[in-house]
């Protein structure tokens, strides 16, 4: 059983001289100690090169360190390489307990009387994959491997697990048996993230209500509070002068004093109105709602709202009798509601 390498004196004094960390350092020196130490083993005249193990003499404990130490000395994360260590230490132990199966000699056999198998495919055959000395199956081992094992089928060989005949069902030619174990852990959930939202009761009813009740309240007191008497009767003999239209119309009737009928009374409101509006997507299609990314819309909107409200406060309180202009705080305020 091999010992401790511990540590490369020379590496760690290197390391520690360029300003590496000293756990880091030691950690590389104790990787490059392990790796003189397998090289040493593995030169000639040395036994456990002979004897086919290549390092086979380290124990799974050895093993899953130096594993470890050499992750960690290429810059691998601690939690990567001690999961790595771990599979490696595993593999070790199962290398060292596998034995070739008995069950499986006739097999082999049988593959390499029939001519079309290779002496290293039948010895990758009997080992269960362990022949090698633990180590991976190289592309030809595989492909010899399964050629032995579909001859020793063909000509009537028992099943090299069970012992039985191989059961085939119509129109197959071969029995592949699939099998995958994904542990929970390594299935990557993805969940997605929940945005944050307001339910309809009790946040938006609960503000509906409160401005329900307020402008109530308004319309009350402003009810009983301001002056707004029935007038005679309509005599339509007696013209009333000023005669003014109701108040949302007194921008309109604004705009008479300024253009021709035509225009103030059906140019510009069928403008402004329906075509306006239609027009309103195809003019402005910035989907953004910040104010600095939609001047444009912004603008007109509020050139629209300027210019009828100036027109409408001017037909209300600057239009005396004949509709003329007039002075509120001379002539007196000529409008009511």
């Amino acid at each position: 059983m091999a010992e401790d390498p511990g540590i490369d004196q020379e590496t760690f004094d290197k390391l520690v001289a360029e300003g590496q960390p000293e756990r880091v350092a030691r950690a590389k020196a104790k990787a490059a100690a392990a790796r003189k130490s397998r090289q040493a083993e593995a030169s000639p005249g040395n036994g456990a090169a002979a004897d086919g193990g290549g390092g086979g003499g380290e124990t799974p404990e050895q093993v899953q360190e130096r594993v470890f130490n050499e992750l960690v000395a290429e810059g691998q994360p601690e939690r990567v390489a001690r999961a790595k260590a771990k599979a490696a230490a595993a593999r070790a132990k199962r290398s060292s307990e596998a034995k070739p199966e008995p069950a499986k000699q006739p097999a082999a056999a049988t593959a390499g009387a029939s001519g079309g198998v290779s002496a290293a495919g039948a010895g990758v055959a009997t080992g269960n994959g362990h022949a090698n000395g633990g180590a991976a199956l190289t592309p030809e081992q595989r492909q010899a491997r399964v050629a032995a094992a579909l001859a020793a089928r063909t000509e009537g060989a028992p099943h090299a697990r069970t012992g039985g005949p191989e059961t085939k069902y119509a129109g197959q030619e071969h029995t592949h048996r699939l099998l995958a174990m994904v542990p929970p852990t390594g299935i990557q959930q993805i969940r997605g993230k929940q945005d944050d939202k307001a339910y309809t009761w009790p946040h938006l009813i609960t503000a509906e209500f409160v401005c329900l009740m307020a402008l109530t309240a308004f319309l009350v007191v402003f009810s009983a509070l301001a002056p707004a008497p029935l007038r005679e009767l309509a005599n339509p003999n007696v013209t009333p002068n000023p005669s003014k239209a109701p108040w949302y119309f007194l921008g309109l009737q604004e705009m008479l004093r300024y253009w021709h009928p035509m225009v103030s009374g059906v140019m510009l409101p069928l403008v402004w109105g329906p075509l306006g509006l239609m027009a309103l997507p195809y003019l402005d299609r910035n989907p953004s709602m910040k104010p600095n990314n939609r001047k444009f819309a912004y603008m007109m909107f509020t050139m629209f709202l300027i210019g009828s409200a100036v027109l409408t406060i001017a037909g209300s309180f600057f239009r005396g009798p004949g509709f003329n202009w007039t002075w509120p705080w001379t002539d007196g305020i000529w409008f009511t509601l």
